[in-house]
C-alpha cells in the first residue's frame, strides 16, 4: 500500500470547539460542541473566513459531528454524554435556511458518549461511541426516524482500534489514538472514515455496506500534532480534512486520501482458445501392412490366373 501523504495546512479556523465538519466543494460547514440556545452552523469559504451563519431555533445538548446530505441539509449528532446522564440522544436535520427538524433516540443497552456519525445512502444515520475501554459501538435505529417520539438503535457492530504512536491528542497517551471523535464518509459513499484524536482510518465500502464495512480492515492516516482533534470530513475530490478544537488550528488536507481506501476495480481475463488445426495425420506404409499385403495378393492371383490361361491357349 501506498503510504498517505502528511496532512498540509490549507487555513485557520476561528472556532474555538469545533467538533463537526463538512464540505461541498465551494464551502466548508462548521460547528462547535457549545452552544447558547441555538444551533450555529459557520458557512466559510476555502479561506475560512466565515461567510455566514446558519441559525436554528433549537437549544441542544452537546452537538459532536455533522454529516452533508445529498440533498443539502446537514445532520448534526447532538450525541455527546460526557457524564452518561442523558435518557435520549438526538438528530437535527438543518435546512440551509435554518429551517430544522429534532429526532430522538435511545440505545438498547444503556448511556453511551458518542462524538461520531455517518450517514448512507438510504438517509439511516449510524451513532459510533466513544469508549475508553474496549470496541467503539456502532448503532443505527431500528424504525424510520420519527420527530413525535424516540426510536430505538440497535448494536449492529463494533470497531476495534489499536493504539498507535503518532502524537497529539488531549492525553498525549495511547488512550487518544483509540477514542473515536468523529466520522465522515466521501461523496459517493464509496469510503468512510472515523477519527481518533491523532489518526484517521479509511474503510472502503462495498454496494453501501456500511456494517460490512466497518468490520474490514481499514488504511490508517496519521493526523499528528492536533490538540484535540475531532472534526473530519471529506471534499468530493477525495481529498482528506481534518481540525482541531482551538481558535487558530489550522484545517488540514490529505490529497488523494480516499483513493487509498478504494479498492481496484475487479480485472476479468478472458482466455481465447487457440483456432483449431486442421488435424493432419500422417500415415505411415506400415500401419497399414494388411491393406497392402491384401492388395498385392489379390494382384499376384490374378496375374497366375491369367498367366496359366495364356499358356493353354499357345
Amino acid at each position: 500500500m501506498i503510504a498517505p501523504p502528511p496532512p498540509v495546512d490549507v487555513c485557520p479556523v476561528s472556532s474555538e470547539e469545533l467538533s463537526g465538519l463538512t464540505s461541498d466543494g465551494k464551502n466548508l460547514y462548521a460547528v462547535d460542541d457549545s452552544d447558547d440556545g441555538t444551533i450555529k452552523i459557520q458557512v466559510m469559504g476555502r479561506d475560512c473566513v466565515v461567510r455566514r451563519t446558519i441559525t436554528a431555533p433549537v437549544n441542544p445538548f452537546d452537538v459532536e459531528d455533522m454529516a452533508l446530505a445529498p440533498d443539502g441539509k446537514l445532520w448534526l449528532a447532538d450525541t455527546g454524554d460526557n457524564n452518561k446522564s442523558r435518557e435520549t440522544v438526538a438528530i437535527h436535520v438543518v435546512s440551509p435556511n435554518g429551517s430544522a427538524q429534532l429526532f430522538r433516540l435511545t440505545y438498547p443497552d444503556g448511556k453511551h458518549d458518542a462524538e461520531a456519525l455517518l450517514l448512507d445512502k438510504t438517509g439511516t444515520p449510524y451513532i459510533i461511541t466513544k469508549e475508553p475501554l474496549g470496541s467503539a459501538l456502532v448503532y443505527r435505529p431500528v424504525a424510520p426516524l420519527n420527530a413525535a417520539a424516540p426510536v430505538a438503535m440497535e448494536q449492529v457492530a463494533r470497531v476495534s482500534l489499536s493504539s498507535t504512536d503518532t502524537p497529539g491528542g488531549p492525553l498525549e497517551g495511547t488512550l487518544d489514538s483509540r477514542l473515536v471523535t468523529g466520522a465522515a464518509q466521501t461523496q459517493d459513499g464509496s469510503v468512510v472514515a472515523l477519527r481518533t484524536y491523532t489518526d484517521a482510518y479509511l474503510f472502503p465500502v462495498q454496494d453501501g455496506d456500511l456494517v460490512k464495512a466497518l468490520s474490514g480492515d481499514p488504511v490508517r492516516v496519521p493526523l499528528p500534532n492536533e490538540p484535540q482533534g475531532e472534526a473530519i470530513a471529506f471534499e468530493p475530490d477525495g481529498t482528506l480534512l481534518s481540525a482541531s478544537e482551538g481558535a487558530g488550528t489550522p484545517i488540514r488536507a490529505v490529497a488523494g486520501a480516499a483513493a487509498l481506501a478504494k479498492p481496484p476495480p475487479p480485472t476479468t481475463t478472458t482466455t481465447v482458445p487457440p483456432a483449431a488445426q486442421p488435424r493432419t495425420e500422417v500415415v505411415s506404409s506400415w500401419d497399414n501392412w494388411p491393406l497392402a499385403l491384401g492388395i498385392g495378393g489379390t494382384v499376384l492371383a490374378l496375374a497366375l490366373f491369367f498367366g496359366l490361361r495364356l499358356r493353354r491357349r499357345a
